[in-house]
């Protein structure tokens, strides 16, 4: 039996402590955030903390989920690994690219799992959709975008997201590793540009964006990503592949509220097109959300059980925030990012 700490109890945080209090071989030993107070029915009967570090010397966990705010990503994992305690860290995994590394680095030192929140790993639609592009032979050409048109408690949690990250790394990561995982390419160079269009939040903030990255195999990619009451629904949600082979896309985009979480990882199905013929790969009952937090812990728990090797899973969510980190720096700067001297 895993003994489970849950640090954060948001929209993430729930969803992964449901996920181990149905799953046969966790027990929840504790659960974290800022009241120390757990209002959920069926988890109001585990230990509640309101810190994180008292919580982790109190419970000694063999695994931390950590699903808080992405500032103390880095620290909190840090703090478990060197505690003893295997970790699954939400995305993004740090704000910065040196602290990416450093849990990474020590994750290795100490022996520990670290698998980071990527959920469209574990969602069969997407895998499929990597599959059919990687199929196709690149270079590629990644057309891919998420908007948020979000008001009431959903816009509520958006600015407190950009408090911290901004919606191209906050979403971004995602998409991007979706892109490393077709290509196998590093990046090159990254050009991004945004807009603050609401002055609800920070001066140096911005809740509108959009980056180009260019690979070394010379494929590119577009990403965007939007939050707010003024975000547009026409055209939110685009997931496109061009190869000199082809193209494969998701069919059932735009078809729902741009805020519906179930509705950012839903596929439906793909569009596979050639010169030769078009063909449509239907994808019945797709998991939900809540389906796709079972699989990654059922995966984290996997992991340790078996002692699976996680090196390329922890190199590519560093390629990944590297990428949106850079995009956020060209935003800021008005400069493109060579990556090929990071």
């Amino acid at each position: 039996m895993t003994r489970v700490l849950i640090a954060g109890l948001g929209n993430m945080g729930l969803s992964h402590a449901l996920a181990h209090h149905h799953h046969a071989d966790a027990e929840i030993v504790g659960l974290v955030n800022r009241s120390g107070r757990v209002d959920h029915p069926a988890l109001s009967a585990y230990p509640a903390f309101s810190d994180f570090h008292d919580a982790l010397a109190a419970t000694k966990p063999d695994l931390v989920v950590i699903a808080t705010y992405s500032d103390s990503h880095a620290d909190y994992a840090c703090a478990a690994m060197e505690a003893g305690a295997h970790v699954f860290v939400e995305k993004p995994l740090a704000t910065t690219v040196a602290d990416a590394e450093r849990v990474v680095a020590c994750a290795k030192a100490n022996n520990r799992k670290l698998v980071v929140g990527y959920i469209l790993r574990h969602h069969p639609s997407w895998v499929r959709l990597i599959k059919e592009a990687r199929g196709l032979g690149g270079p590629y050409v990644f057309r891919l975008n998420l908007n948020q048109q979000s008001s009431g408690a959903e816009w509520e949690t958006h600015k407190a997201l950009m408090q911290t990250t901004s919606p191209i790394v906050d979403c971004g990561v995602h998409y991007v590793d979706v892109m490393c995982q077709i290509t196998d390419a590093k990046p090159a160079r990254v050009h991004g540009m945004g807009l603050r269009l609401s002055d609800e939040i920070a001066p140096d903030m911005y809740n509108y964006g959009q980056f180009q990255v260019i690979f070394e195999d010379g494929s590119v990619g577009w990403y965007e990503a939007g939050w707010g009451p003024m975000m547009s629904e026409t055209a939110f949600f685009v997931k496109d592949i061009v190869s000199p082979n082809g193209s494969v896309s998701i069919t059932d985009g735009n078809k729902g509220a741009s805020s519906d979480i179930d509705g950012h990882t839903k596929v439906g199905g793909l569009l596979v097109h050639t010169s030769k013929s078009d063909r449509t790969i239907e994808m019945p009952d797709e998991p939900g959300h809540q389906e796709l937090c079972d699989a990654e812990q059922a995966y984290m728990l996997r992991a340790i059980a078996e002692g699976t090797d996680l090196t390329r899973h922890m190199q590519d969510a560093v390629q990944s925030l590297r990428i949106c980190l850079a995009a956020d720096e060209s935003i800021r700067t008005g400069q493109p990012i060579d990556l090929k001297e990071a």
